[in-house]
């Protein structure tokens, strides 16, 4: 190889080392959120807040509440649920995004073969001989040609990070959907032995109505009571009956729901009646501080936001010259036999430089629109966040609040007992007409199945509780930048 062609190679070596050298655009810092330094709620009282190494909520969070049931339900779904799946299924296509973006950072080569066959014109005068000259020349040839862009602005390193980041707030949004749906499963459980305590309630009531019926109508056949009273007992009879209708009804809906979130049709599955057999847990509480590290949403928005910062960097690496270093070489003949031999080489190499001269504002409204892009990034993280403390507090002034409401309805129980009593009372001694027992009646149960209804939002409220401190999620769960590269 002459000197010429070894420094041109050298140069183009050089240059292709120096890719790394260099990467222009904002390199990430994640900008402050609004980060309180506690909770304004307090907490109910037997609650704690989380310590370092407390793992009440680590991994099943849903085993704090001690149900086996519940247990084995969510358990199905993180196996067999769809939206899941869907989910895992577009963070395997953020991956292989990151493997495409990757790409560029190695040169391409290809191989073939060709034959080519052409006929030339004949001269209109000939040659040193003055006679004209045609025919057909048929070339094989075997090329191998190279081409690399050298990332020496490091637009294609940049196109990775915003790749990885991608890839990783598709990872958290497996997550968000894992425990949105863990959650939903866990509320649809509850309400669905709420309705059963209710229907409990409702049965017990249509069937002391029932018999109250039967002791009036024996009363108005023997002239004792009007036919008020027994139309009275008989309307209150059938609207207890219908309620018990109307619960059912939705507790079958719960009952569906609850076996498509486990990916089961739902004739498949079929759920005991039963009371709501457990007490709200007590669940640790994290620190404000630590609340950003625990939501799989807020970390989705923090890495959305990473995109959008290296989005900035590919934009600004188009104002750069774009350097390509190309090589071909391989074997040209006009014979077959002789394709392979060592005169019939050829080889070809040279780097070239491009420069964008002039493109009409392109490159700065790309630029423009990569920067309010990140702004707007920011401005729904910033959001996510005082959302996630939103529903943190939100849930916390409910528990407290259905605390003392609970205490007060069970007070309230007890006193419609009591009137109910005393208007039975009455109505036997004949001081009163069946309407006031009538009322007391339905006193008494709307306070009995407002003081369920109450034990299914404390419920709702724990559960939801539990899904706004993340789960016991955390950013460490995330794959590591280095780990998405690799694969």
């Amino acid at each position: 190889m002459s000197d010429k062609r070894f420094l041109k190679l050298s140069f183009s070596c050089a240059i292709a080392a120096l890719a790394a050298a260099c990467t222009v655009g904002p390199n990430y810092h994640r900008p402050p959120a609004p980060v309180p330094p506690a909770f304004k709620e307090p907490p109910p009282g037997e609650w704690k807040t989380a310590q370092p190494r407390d793992t009440a909520l680590r991994g099943k969070w849903w085993e704090v509440f001690g149900d086996p049931q519940l247990n084995a339900l969510e358990e199905q779904v993180n196996v067999s649920n769809q939206r899941i799946a869907e989910a895992e299924a577009q963070f395997r296509g953020a991956r292989a995004a990151v493997k495409l973006a990757r790409a560029g950072l190695f040169p391409t080569v290809t191989a073939g073969a060709a034959v080519t066959e052409s006929r030339a014109a004949a001269s209109r005068t000939g040659a040193s001989n003055g006679t004209s000259q045609s025919g057909t020349t048929t070339v094989y040839q075997l090329p191998v040609d190279f081409t690399y862009e050298a990332d020496v602005w490091g637009r294609v390193r940049r196109t990775v990070e915003e790749n990885v980041a991608n890839a990783q707030a598709s990872a958290a949004d497996v997550e968000t959907v894992r425990l949105s749906l863990q959650a939903e499963l866990a509320i649809d459980y509850f309400q669905l032995h709420g309705f059963d305590e209710q229907q409990r309630i409702l049965n017990q009531a249509a069937a002391a109505y029932e018999k109250a019926l039967q002791v009036i109508i024996n009363r108005h056949d023997q002239g004792v009571v009007s036919g008020i009273d027994v139309a009275q007992a008989q309307a209150q009879l059938e609207t207890t009956r219908s309620q018990g209708i109307d619960v059912t009804a939705a507790r079958a809906q719960l009952e569906h729901a609850i076996a498509i979130l486990t990916g089961k049709p739902p004739s498949e599955l079929t759920i005991p009646p039963a009371p709501i057999g457990v007490a709200p847990p007590v669940v640790p509480l994290a620190l404000p501080t630590e609340l950003l590290e625990r939501r799989p949403d807020v970390a989705g928005a923090e890495r959305r936001m990473a995109a959008a910062n290296a989005q900035v960097g590919v934009a600004t690496a188009a104002y750069y010259p774009s350097l390509t270093i190309s090589a071909s070489a391989g074997f040209a003949s006009t014979t077959l036999s002789h394709l392979l031999s060592l005169p019939n080489r050829f080889w070809s190499l040279g780097p070239a430089l491009v420069a964008t001269v002039f493109d009409g504002g392109r490159r700065r409204a790309v630029t423009e629109q990569a920067e309010a892009g990140y702004d707007a990034a920011v401005a729904a993280y910033r959001e996510n966040v005082l959302t996630a403390f939103q529903d943190v507090e939100d849930n916390l002034s409910t528990l407290r609040i259905l605390a003392d409401e609970a205490k007060q309805q069970a007070v309230a129980v007890a006193a419609a007992e009591r009137a109910l009593a005393l208007a039975e009372n009455r109505y036997r001694g004949g001081i009163t007409s069946y309407l006031e027992v009538i009322t007391a009646e339905n006193v008494a149960l709307i306070n009995e199945r407002t003081a369920v209804d109450l034990r299914i939002r404390q419920m709702t409220a724990s559960v939801n509780l539990v899904k706004a401190l993340g789960g016991g999620w955390s950013t460490a769960e995330l794959p590591a930048g280095g780990t998405l590269v690799a694969r």
